[in-house]
């Protein structure tokens, strides 16, 4: 193997047991990688090992992390994830791995994104859930008031769906926010999404109205 190969080490994290067992959750981290690696790394390249954990985002104390950080670690390889709350949800532990020099942190969904965009996009991350959650809960709260007719608990699902829907628009808003710019056309878009392999919040397949919907909801935030 030439000494120019770009290695990778890559990881995997799935939050229960049921998901590491049925694979749902795994599927779609594999697909991100196979994406990024056929697309967007370097050739050639080796993956050294694949490490797939089954645990919390929010428990910093992961043992196959560590085991997949030390050989990193040990062999330059960069870690790859599929996705950056794969590696943590805590923007504390993101900011010590990417100021670890030994370390270099590669997330396949942000293949250009540098160590500083990351660190970024994590404090960002953290933020809307927090917001999300209190919003939630303050949703949950008020729906022992029903108002206008509407049964105790109806109101706080509504607002916990639109809640999760403008989440959702986010996520893709940095896809369909630019195209719509440049003239693509609604259709265009949702095509490009599900080329992508990017689900609704509904996990279906994109459709001219929803995009539509998605930008009118970016629009109102």
């Amino acid at each position: 193997m030439p000494d120019t190969v770009k290695r990778y080490v890559v990881y995997y994290r799935v939050s229960t047991k049921s998901q590491g067992e049925s694979g749902l959750g795994l599927a779609a981290q594999e697909r991100d990688i196979d994406l990024f690696l056929q697309n967007y790394s370097d050739t050639p390249y080796e993956v050294l090992e694949t490490f797939t954990e089954v645990q919390s985002g929010k428990n910093a104390d992961r043992p196959v992390l560590k085991e997949a950080l030390a050989l990193a670690r040990k062999t330059g390889a960069e870690l790859l994830v599929s996705k950056l709350d794969r590696l943590s949800r805590r923007v504390s532990q993101v900011a010590a791995l990417m100021e670890d020099k030994q370390l270099t942190i590669r997330v396949a969904s942000m293949p250009h994104a540098d160590a500083f965009q990351l660190h970024v996009y994590a404090a960002l991350a953290e933020q809307e859930r927090r917001f999300i959650s209190l919003r939630t809960k303050q949703a949950l709260a008020r729906s022992d008031k029903p108002k206008g007719g509407l049964r105790p608990g109806t109101k706080a699902r509504n607002e916990a769906t639109k809640a999760a829907a403008d989440a959702a628009a986010q996520k893709v808003s940095n896809i369909i926010v630019p195209m719509r710019e440049s003239g693509s056309t609604l259709q265009q878009i949702a095509a490009a999404l599900n080329a992508a392999g990017v689900p609704t919040p509904r996990g279906r397949e994109w459709k001219p109205m929803s995009v539509k919907n998605a930008l009118t909801r970016l629009d109102a935030a």
